[in-house]
Formats: C-alpha cells, sequence, structure tokens
C-alpha cells in the first residue's frame, strides 16, 4: 500500500478502473490529469500492489468540516482483503493528518457494498441521494437512475458493536421482487436484492422496481429522521425510527 504521484502511476489507476467498470470512454470514474491535480495538492490517490502489479486504488478529496471524501475506491478481485487494505490504509493517512472522518457514497441496493461499510468498516449513513450522480454510462450501473447513501466514518472513533434487532419488515425480497411491508414501529428492518447486478442484465423492469421501492422506504424512512444503524448478514438495513 502507497501513496501514489508519478502520471504512470495514475495512468495505472485508470486502467485499473476502466477494466472494473468498463465506463464510457467520455465518462471514467477518474482521468489522470484530475488524479494528478489531488495529488500535487494534497488531497489521496493510493495503490494496493502485489509485487508490481497494482490490483487496488483509491481517490479522495479534501472536503468541509475536517473531511476527506473518498470518491471512488476499486480492487481488481473482490474478496482477496485489498478494499478492506486500502480503507485502513485511508484511515490511517487520515489519522496522521488530524483528519476527523471520511465520507462515501454506494448505491443502497447493492447488498455487499452495504455489508462491507456497514457491518465490516462500521460506517453509517447520514442522507440518502437521489440520482446523485445523473446518468452513469458504465457496465454496472447503466439504465438505472443513480441514488446513493452517503455514509461517515470516524477516524478515531470505532462504531460500537450493535446487538441484533427485532423489527417490522419493510422491504422483503420475493421471487426476485421488492414486497414492501407496513412502516411501523421503531425499527424497521429493509431489506435488498440478492443481485441487483444481475437483475440489470436479466429483468431490468425488476431492478426499477428495487430502485423505486428502495427510494421510497430507506429514502423516506431518513427523510423522517430513520437512523440506519446496523446490517445484517441477511441484507437488511436496521432503521431506528427514534433513539431509545
Amino acid at each position: 500500500m502507497r501513496e501514489l504521484h508519478r502520471i504512470d502511476e495514475f495512468a495505472d489507476v485508470f486502467r485499473l478502473f476502466d477494466e472494473i467498470w468498463h465506463p464510457d470512454p467520455a465518462n471514467p470514474p477518474v482521468t489522470v490529469e484530475l488524479m494528478r491535480v489531488l495529488s500535487h495538492t494534497g488531497s489521496y490517490v493510493a495503490g494496493a500492489y502485489e509485487g508490481d502489479r497494482l490490483v487496488g486504488a483509491s481517490v479522495g478529496i479534501l472536503a468541509a468540516g475536517n473531511t476527506l471524501h473518498s470518491h471512488v475506491t476499486g480492487a481488481a478481485q473482490g474478496g482477496r482483503g485489498i478494499g478492506q487494505a486500502l480503507k485502513a490504509h485511508q484511515r490511517d493517512w487520515c489519522a496522521r493528518r488530524g483528519i476527523d472522518r471520511i465520507t462515501w457514497t454506494f448505491d443502497p441496493l447493492v447488498r455487499r457494498n452495504a455489508y462491507f461499510n456497514l457491518a465490516k468498516l462500521g460506517a453509517r449513513p447520514v442522507e440518502y441521494v437521489e440520482n446523485f450522480y445523473g446518468p452513469m454510462a458504465d457496465a454496472i450501473n447503466e439504465g438505472d437512475e443513480s441514488d446513493r447513501l452517503v455514509v461517515e466514518w470516524p477516524v478515531k472513533e470505532r462504531a460500537p458493536a450493535r446487538e441484533p434487532y427485532e423489527g417490522v419488515v419493510a422491504l422483503e425480497e420475493e421471487d426476485r421482487l421488492p414486497v414492501r411491508g407496513a412502516v411501523k414501529g421503531p425499527v424497521a428492518l429493509v431489506g435488498t436484492p440478492a443481485d441487483i447486478e444481475a437483475l440489470r442484465r436479466e429483468d431490468p423492469s425488476a431492478a426499477v422496481a428495487w430502485r423505486l421501492a428502495m427510494r421510497e422506504v430507506l429514502g423516506g424512512l431518513m427523510a423522517e429522521g430513520g437512523q440506519v444503524v446496523a446490517f445484517t448478514g441477511n441484507g437488511e438495513y436496521v432503521v431506528l425510527a427514534r433513539l431509545t
């Protein structure tokens, strides 16, 4: 793990991200020129290597409120701990500079990312934003609106362990479709699709139904002051309608 400062290193990151997202050439996640500017002006550009081969990278922007906003992070292959190593490096980088928090966004429909961000890292959603990036022309997001959860990850404090919650099921999956429940009581469980990326390819109308349902249920709960405090192993957001 190390910071990156050279044009050839940024070009390697550009190629890695191209392999991960397959974006429209006119709409890459980040350009070589922007990485150069961010690195030169003190923001965060880092890579994970196996030998001489780049296998992961992360780009962050210094933001208001003594915050680093992690704009994009990607790894060549999942399940190898590369993403967690990148986030740990990012957190250590912030700690050495006295930065208080890291923020980033992710698609609330992607179950594995929600579990990684909330259950493994301990980040907490602070905002639900509809169509955050507008239309996205890449192999992962194309054909769907870019709703995002904005999460916050304190640099110094560790999120306390959460006891299992029981609550009312406000959204669940049945035959790959979203099924809404009654949003009542102090705790709501908001389910996610097993694999939204496969659903976008195989059943686009079901993927759209999930987007609208998640926006209405999770977005609605958060707009009313609900706080997401956990993510279960069954793929559910645990939302407290009020603090107890």
